[in-house]
């Protein structure tokens, strides 16, 4: 039981632990090691569309220009992967499948780690006079990774990612930026990826440039989450069954064997058990109009990107399978036509032409062969990477 003469940075962690966080850790808000990575990474253009990233200058490098009281940034993570849900490997090789980034299986983590982190500041709040703070969740310019590694939280991989050396990297990041002079825990200095590089191979758009540099112009979860027009013909067939967001440089992640069950029950793909986002085929999900679409993920991350790109990046795995059934397939996507934009026809076209060149190349094999060509599911899911040479999750 604590007291009055427990430090305050030891009670602030055992609180953030009883509130269900997987770890809490301080630092203070000198970010001048990570300012000139951040701004190059800018003047590349690597953030694409995304013109937040630059809108606020300096105020996300330097927390003091957002939150001028701030003194100490409490960093917290939060599990979400759902151990018990489909396997996201077998899921991510079967071409009928809609892959769906593990994070986004249930609902929206936003609501839910900024209310824990209210509660958190709340007992602070109970224990220090004139306490100030402003909670974040992703919700604004803060360099979450960064903070979490002065904090203590994890190293920055060569994915970009924060991974602990004991739980891996499927985690949430939360912050509180406060008035407090706390003890500053131990930064991870030493990157823990050493010679290995299987995120790098595997990434299937090569959008991993550099040890920790993301173009996200490449990447998938920019592409299917953030970029709202016209998918590079090129990126097209590489994007394969991701519909939302893409889990490979996790997948073959070594420290992710250490990857813990989430304790959030919203965070499990039961959450949404008549339309399990861990076991939907592709033309299942096709069949959804807007309504249906709103209604089946309400609370969901998902919902933010809209039907039309919903659509979009449906229409792209579907005309990337190899495994669908050509004609019905074609009729399914042609049904589309003319329903939700030009944009989204752009897409269904697209995937129609590859089903077309698929039949046509299929009709075009040697007799004795074409009984090797049906149209059949993929039953035997290919259950080793597509280039890196291991994954580090437990097959279903």
């Amino acid at each position: 039981m604590m007291d009055a003469t427990t430090p305050l940075a030891i009670k602030i962690k055992r609180w953030g632990k009883a509130l269900g966080f997987a770890d809490v850790g301080i630092t203070n808000t000198d970010l001048s090691a990570y300012e000139a990575d951040y701004f190059k990474w800018i003047e590349n253009q690597y953030h694409g569309d995304m013109a937040y990233m630059q809108r606020h200058g300096t105020k996300r490098t330097r927390p003091t220009e957002l939150e001028p009281n701030t003194i100490s940034i409490i960093s917290v993570r939060l599990n979400y992967f759902d151990t018990e849900s489909q396997s996201a490997i077998e899921q991510l090789h079967n071409d009928q499948q809609a892959y769906i980034s593990r994070y986004a299986l249930g609902k929206d983590y936003h609501k839910l780690l900024r209310k824990r982190l209210q509660a958190l500041a709340n007992q602070i709040a109970q224990e220090v006079p004139d306490f100030q703070y402003r909670a974040f969740t992703d919700s604004a310019p803060v360099l979450e990774r960064p903070i979490a590694e002065k904090a203590g939280l994890g190293f920055t991989g060569k994915n970009s990612l924060i991974i602990h050396p004991r739980a891996g990297s499927w985690f949430f990041l939360g912050e509180l930026y406060t008035n407090l002079s706390l003890p500053a825990d131990t930064p991870f200095t030493k990157q823990g990826c050493g010679p290995c590089t299987a995120c790098i191979q595997e990434c299937p758009t090569q959008a991993i440039i550099a040890n920790g540099v993301i173009d996200a112009r490449r990447c998938i979860s920019y592409l299917t989450i953030e970029f709202k027009g016209a998918i590079p013909l090129e990126l097209r067939p590489l994007m394969g069954n991701r519909i939302y967001g893409c889990d490979d440089c996790q997948l073959v992640c070594p420290w992710n064997k250490f990857t813990q069950n989430t304790e959030v029950q919203v965070f499990k793909a039961t959450t949404y058990p008549l339309n399990s986002l861990d076991n939907s085929a592709l033309l299942s999900l096709w069949q959804w109009d807007e309504q249906l679409f709103l209604k089946n993920l309400e609370g969901s991350p998902i919902r933010r990107i809209g039907y039309q790109q919903w659509v979009r990046n449906l229409a792209i795995a579907i005309g990337n399978s190899q495994t669908l059934p050509a004609n019905s397939t074609i009729k399914s996507l042609q049904s589309q036509l003319n329903q939700v934009s030009s944009l989204v026809d752009e897409h269904i076209l697209w995937a129609i032409q590859q089903h077309k060149q698929r039949l046509t190349s299929k009709n075009n094999l040697p007799s004795s062969t074409k009984n090797y060509s049906k149209d059949t599911p993929n039953q035997h899911s290919r259950q080793k990477p597509f280039h890196a040479p291991k994954y580090y999750l437990p097959l279903k």
